[in-house]
Parts: C-alpha cells; structure tokens; sequence
C-alpha cells in the first residue's frame, strides 16, 4: 500500500518531475535485458537497502548523493537511473544530479515497490 505523503512534499516532487526524465519498472527490465550500459543506484535509507534491492544496485542514499556521486559516477553523461521505495525520492535526486549537470540521470517511476510487486528477482 502506498505511503500518504504531505501536500508539500506532493507538490515539490510533481515539480521535479516536470523537469526530469523519469522510466518505469519494464523500461529498466528492457534495459538489462539488451544488456544496455547504465548505473542503478537506489536512494533509500541505508536499512531500506540493507533489507532488500535490485540486484546489481548500488546505495547512495538521498542524504549523500549529491556529495558523492562524483566519486561514484565522474562521467557527466553516464546513464543512471535511480531508485527508491515508489518514485519520489529519486525524483528529487534526479533533478538534483541535473543541476549538478548530469545529462542522464533517470528516476524509474513505480520505485522498489512496483519492482517487487512485479514479482522481479531481488537481492537479500
């Protein structure tokens, strides 16, 4: 069941949405599957990560990502999507990683959630 957000947090995250790209579940499904290069970075908290993720993720939680994906991703226009529990903090991530100018950075839409109600493999 989804979470009941406060309007405000609503209202920002619609607002970066409108200026990010954003991917579902299936189109990063398809990816791998083409074997298409990108980055998957899940934003959760660090006890959201530790519990369970996508196979092949790597953490860098919302707190910290803006300090240090360059050291984790120093190409600028290297594909990344980005996740988190249904698509909302990695939104805001998303568009935080374009201000800092890079040119791919994708929130999938749906998050962990839609992933593992889609039935698709994890890692524990």
């Amino acid at each position: 069941m989804a979470k009941a957000h406060a309007p405000r947090f609503l209202e920002l995250v619609n607002a970066a949405r409108s200026q990010i790209t954003e991917c579902s579940v299936q189109d990063v499904v398809a990816r791998r599957e083409t074997r298409e290069p990108f980055h998957l970075i899940d934003v959760r908290e660090e006890s959201e990560f530790a519990a369970s993720r996508i196979p092949g993720a790597i953490h860098l939680g919302k707190g910290v990502i803006e300090r240090d994906i360059e050291k984790t991703i120093p190409d600028t226009d290297a594909a990344i999507v980005l996740y988190c529990g249904g698509g909302y903090r990695s939104a805001l991530s998303a568009l935080n990683l374009q201000q800092m100018g890079y040119t791919n950075a994708i929130s999938m839409d749906g998050g962990f959630r839609e992933w593992k109600e889609s039935g698709l493999d994890l890692e524990v």
